[in-house]
């Protein structure tokens, strides 16, 4: 793309103004609360006071982080990649529209990990674009690349797991989907590099790195880095 470096350093100080505003509309709720509560505790005493606006602060709180998460959400489902598995220019509109959709992420891990793993967490992903099954229990604040990704029921994910839809070779952008097979195990602080499949039932070890374009059998446990064969589950 011609001028590429132009439009990119353009909008990225265009991106940061707007995520800017984006987290100022998200704290909005939090400051009607806060002016609602610490009305009715106004002049009722100091310790009434104190305990109104100390009470309101962290409810807002937890009200801007869920407003956070659904405006992120949406954002991410608006610019969530749509492109087939496959190899695409970096200086390309894709690679802007994936840089984007990296952004409204980053900014909901701000507060993404708290609510961890719950029904919100779950939401907010699929509202970035990943197919989530039944009964999935994700700990993990660091699935990229959402709408890359589909998980079956009963799949767990442990924390600081990391999963990745895309990566950057030889000045291309490759998207390759990551497939977690129903009642899968992804232990803690893995890393499940582009194009990999896990088969149902298997077991990835903490810490384990599953390289590019892997493919898991069913009910097999795997571990190391790189990640190799450990056992065959019963």
């Amino acid at each position: 793309m011609k001028y590429f470096s132009l439009v990119q350093h353009s909008l990225s100080i265009i991106v940061m103004a707007f995520f800017g505003v984006l987290i100022g509309v998200a704290i909005l709720p939090s400051y009607f609360l806060f002016y609602e509560i610490t009305a009715l505790t106004q002049n009722n005493g100091i310790v009434a006071e104190a305990i109104g606006i100390c009470v309101s602060l962290g409810l807002g709180y937890i009200l801007w982080g869920i407003s956070i998460l659904l405006i992120c959400g949406f954002w991410g489902m608006l610019f969530k990649i749509r492109k087939k598995e496959g190899r695409y220019p970096l200086r390309s509109f894709i690679s802007i529209q994936w840089a984007f959709g990296i952004v409204s992420h980053r900014i909901a891990m701000l507060f993404l990990k708290l609510v961890l793993p719950s029904f919100v967490g779950n939401l907010y992903y699929r509202m970035m674009g990943a197919k989530i099954g039944k009964n999935v229990q994700i700990v993990s604040d660091s699935i990229n690349d959402a709408a890359m990704i589909t998980i079956g029921d009963n799949v767990v994910i442990g924390g600081r797991a990391t999963i990745n839809g895309h990566l950057v070779e030889s000045g291309e952008i490759v998207l390759a989907p990551v497939k977690i097979g129903k009642n899968a195990l992804i232990g803690g602080g893995c890393i499940i590099q582009p194009g990999s499949i896990i088969g149902e039932g298997a077991v990835i070890a903490s810490r384990a790195v599953i390289p590019k374009w892997s493919n898991i059998p069913d009910r097999e446990v795997w571990g190391g880095i790189p990640a190799k064969f450990i056992k065959k589950l019963e």
